[in-house]
């Protein structure tokens, strides 16, 4: 059987006031919607037509919800959370922990006392949060370190007053030292280094590295003072199309600067801030679990299985996400454990095949709503015409 799911809309400040109420048709209200919740993470639990929470239910029957075998592997808790991700403002500099990192971390902060819900609390559970964002349109982000030899190549371009001794880190494969130094700066020392940066860019005169010229002004203006904006000069710069993906597994250092995604994470909010936000920063938290290896591929896009199926291949062990693409006809997903379905265009029919009275039940979705089937139930059919993303444990 699936049903559909009702959503909670977070509405942190640097979401989009638009993107989300284009997409689902709804009068925008004036405020920012950033994220929009799809799963059983206790902090933001969609409902099901019951009235009952998900994570609820969840709780109270983990093998009738998600399937004997997911819920032994991921004892008794939904693997996974989806969202719809606008972001109107640049997201903080951040980075996950891996299993270990959040479960040592979820430990001193219980030991410590910090209420779960304290804005310096750093773990708010004992999961991981490897994830891949899916951009709808136009996306902008910053994602994993470049290689060194690129970012050089860009402070040797555009030669700010005052990076002499960042470059030379840099040149000498001292990474992790770089990046340590600019997050651990005060603002104050902060401060003409990000005027210098700004006044760089504003005399260069040629055309190489365009976005990250646009980019680092931007941040340049809106925090003046942040180290966050030298921390981007390490990063890559990528602009996804529809449909292409990042993969930030855990240890990569990234932001996002601006567009509509579709999201998928493990089951957990546990976010290390280092810059660009007013939230909680803990630098030496953050350092501990950043993985300095550069990336030299920061976009996946998906693999075609035929029929209108992709599947983009993370190898992640807590969700696998297939994308089916609809022309009047039906598709058939296989997956395990429990699955979310959520529609990004058109409209989209799902059933699980039969309930236990031997009816087939369906939902239809329209772009931006979501839809649930359990784990002990049959592959997913979706027919229509449009586009939905199938969210299983594997």
């Amino acid at each position: 059987m699936v049903v559909r799911l009702q959503n909670t809309i977070r509405d942190y400040a640097w979401g989009s006031r638009t993107a989300i109420p284009e997409l689902t048709g709804v009068e925008p209200d004036g405020r920012p919607q950033a994220e929009m919740w799809m799963g059983a993470h206790e902090g933001a639990p969609s409902v099901l037509p019951s009235g009952a929470s998900l994570y609820d239910v969840v709780s109270a029957g983990p093998a009738d919800v998600l399937g004997s075998e997911t819920a032994e592997r991921f004892d008794g808790r939904f693997p996974f959370l989806a969202k719809l991700l606008a972001a109107g403002q640049p997201l903080s500099i951040q980075a996950h922990p891996s299993r270990e990192q959040a479960i040592d971390g979820y430990a001193r902060d219980e030991a410590a006392g910090i209420p779960r819900d304290a804005g310096e609390r750093n773990y708010k559970d004992a999961w991981p949060k490897p994830e891949i964002l899916i951009a709808l349109g136009p996306f902008d982000a910053l994602v994993g370190f470049r290689p060194l030899e690129a970012t050089v190549a860009l402070l040797d371009a555009l030669a700010p007053v005052g990076f002499e001794e960042l470059t030379d880190l840099l040149r000498d494969g001292k990474l992790r030292d770089a990046f340590t130094q600019i997050m651990s700066s005060d603002r104050d020392s902060i401060r003409p280094l990000v005027a210098a940066l700004a006044d760089a860019i504003d005399r260069y005169a040629g055309e190489a590295f365009a976005l990250e010229r646009e980019s680092l002004l931007r941040l340049c203006t809106d925090f003046p003072d942040d180290p966050g904006v030298l921390a981007a000069l390490l990063l890559n710069r990528v602009r996804l199309e529809r449909f292409e993906a990042v993969y930030l597994p855990a240890g990569n250092v990234h932001a996002y600067l601006h567009g509509l995604g579709f999201e998928v994470m493990a089951n957990s909010d546990n976010v290390l801030r280092g810059g660009l936000t007013s939230k909680h920063v803990d630098v030496p938290e953050l350092v501990s679990v950043v993985d300095f290896e550069p990336l030299t591929a920061p976009v996946l896009t998906a693999s075609p299985l035929g029929d209108g199926i992709s599947s983009y291949e993370t190898g992640c062990e807590y969700y696998a996400v297939h994308r089916v693409d609809l022309d009047d006809d039906e598709r058939t997903v296989a997956g395990e454990g429990p699955r979310i379905v959520c529609c990004v265009a058109g409209t989209v029919e799902v059933d699980a095949g039969l309930d236990a009275g031997g009816t087939e039940s369906a939902v239809m979705l329209s772009a931006g709503q979501s839809a649930f089937a359990a784990g002990p139930e049959g592959p997913c059919n979706l027919r229509g015409s449009g586009t939905a993303f199938v969210v299983s444990a594997r």
